[in-house]
């Protein structure tokens, strides 16, 4: 499943979108990104945000701050912009320096500009199937599976990893009564006893765990749907930086084994910023 085309398609309908509503007079979708520290990989996940607002039409806003900003003068920026009626969507880059609580920090954005989905509002509305901004992630990953007719209902889905960003919601989408969806879902995560055999039953199988190459070819079944949501970077002398970006799964083991499988890099990362657009898109009333 190739994310770089699918991710365009969706683009291109979104700019569409945006495109017709200026036409009209309306106002283009805000977002507001908000960057702390210069790590290298938030740095790139951000300037490719940044980036895309820009191909599709939306206003951006960049706000940054250096590793010291005090947790108190950043919880007063996102009340900032939570209060500017022309910013749609905020989205705080994680993770954060060790002296600011993530949790206080997701709370504080207004719950109609959490373009993320990660305030525990809309992950509790997601939860019980009202409209809510889904979390990026597993919103990509059902785009992808619409997009490319993934006929789901009736699946043994494992879910590998538990966290309230990817694996959490990811199960709850999937068994929900809709399609995709309609799963028969398993989470599992590192304290699952005989994974191998559970995920070796799986027609679909969701990789976000964080170990580079965890899901191997004896893990997976002939013709399942494999979607690697990991980002891992392992040394590689073969190349410039010394190192490479691979997944959570084995892809050059399990590619000739499966139906479908996501690349990294190109898989899911590219349909999560086209999730976090719709979201946007979504935040301004469109």
């Amino acid at each position: 499943m190739d994310g770089k085309l699918v991710s365009a398609a969706y683009k291109e309908k979104i700019k569409e979108e945006v495109d017709a509503i200026k036409a009209k007079g309306g106002k283009s979708p805000h977002l507001a990104a908000v960057l702390v520290g210069d790590n290298p990989a938030s740095r790139a996940y951000v300037g490719n945000k940044v980036k895309t607002c820009a191909q599709l039409g939306f206003e951006s806003t960049l706000v940054e701050y250096d590793t010291s900003v005090t947790e108190a003068d950043l919880l007063a920026k996102i009340k900032e912009l939570n209060a500017q009626e022309d910013v749609d969507g905020i989205l705080v880059q994680l993770p954060l320096p060790d002296h600011i609580d993530e949790n206080k920090v997701i709370d504080t954005i207004s719950i109609e500009k959490d373009v993320d989905g990660f305030h525990p509002i809309n992950l509790g509305k997601m939860m019980i199937g009202q409209p809510a901004f889904i979390p990026a992630t597993p919103y990509g990953i059902m785009l992808m599976l619409e997009h490319y007719g993934i006929e789901t209902s009736g699946m043994n889905c494992v879910v590998i990893g538990r966290s309230n960003i990817v694996g959490t919601p990811m199960s709850v989408l999937l068994s929900r009564n809709s399609n995709p969806g309609n799963c028969t879902v398993t989470l599992t995560h590192s304290r699952t006893k005989n994974l191998k055999e559970i995920c070796q039953q799986a027609d679909l199988v969701i990789a976000a765990i964080g170990k580079a190459k965890f899901v191997t070819a004896d893990m997976i079944k002939e013709g399942a749907v494999v979607v690697d949501v990991g980002i891992n970077r392992i040394p590689d002398a073969t190349k410039k930086k010394g190192s490479r970006l691979v997944g959570d799964v084995d892809f050059e083991g399990v590619k000739d084994k499966c139906s479908f499988i996501t690349p990294v890099p190109g898989g899911v990362g590219l349909m999560t910023i086209c999730a976090l657009m719709k979201n946007t898109l979504k935040a301004g009333g469109n």
